[in-house]
């Protein structure tokens, strides 16, 4: 084999192999996997209207500019993208009705006093030393006659370490900002007075 033909040879095989790395972690499918649990995020009052309230949870609707991209590596001078092909607002409350459900919560698919919805704003990881994740909620919520009674921005952030580029520490991170922002949502005083008024 000519020196040629080896350095072709060579050439081809790093092209295809830097290809492959940077196409690793596009459109994976969203997996559920909190490293974290809400018990240890802090106190939560649950009592009254927030435990007798039927809460109808809503289609959640995506306001981000690229609804495919979720995460990025930036350890390197390029960065290395994570895309989705998963509903990122479908994730989004389905793990929040989940979460809530287990908190003991009057979560119902119809017929609930009040209506909850939100938009998708932010839902991104940004990996360098440490996985870190923001979710960003408008949520709002009306009652059984369709009026608005409370809207808000919540917020849900999580940070992890694990190595680089690896979709399970991406999926941890998805599924912690999940929760944060459910903490933030329950442990929201507007919200609370919200339900307490409806």
């Amino acid at each position: 084999m000519s020196h040629r033909l080896l350095a072709l040879v060579l050439a081809c095989s790093l092209m295809a192999s830097t290809s492959f790395a940077a196409s690793e972690l596009q459109n994976i499918p969203l997996k559920w996997t909190p490293k974290e649990n809400i018990g240890s995020m802090g106190p939560l009052d649950l009592s009254g209207a927030m435990l007798s309230t039927k809460i109808q949870m809503d289609s959640f609707t995506d306001a981000r500019s690229d609804t495919t991209k979720v995460a990025e590596n930036r350890e390197k001078s390029q960065p290395r993208p994570v895309t989705t092909s998963s509903d990122v607002p479908g994730f989004v409350a389905d793990n929040m009705k989940g979460a809530m459900r287990g908190l003991g919560m009057g979560i119902v698919d119809s017929g609930g006093d009040v209506m909850l919805s939100a938009e998708v704003r932010q839902f991104f990881v940004t990996e360098t030393n440490t996985y870190q994740g923001n979710l960003s909620l408008l949520v709002h919520l009306k009652n059984a006659a369709g009026k608005e009674i409370w809207s808000g921005v919540i917020l849900g952030a999580a940070e992890h370490f694990g190595r680089s580029y690896k979709a399970d520490n991406y999926y941890e991170t998805f599924s912690d900002m999940v929760l944060h922002a459910t903490y933030n949502l329950l442990a929201n005083p507007g919200f609370h007075e919200a339900l307490a008024k409806r």
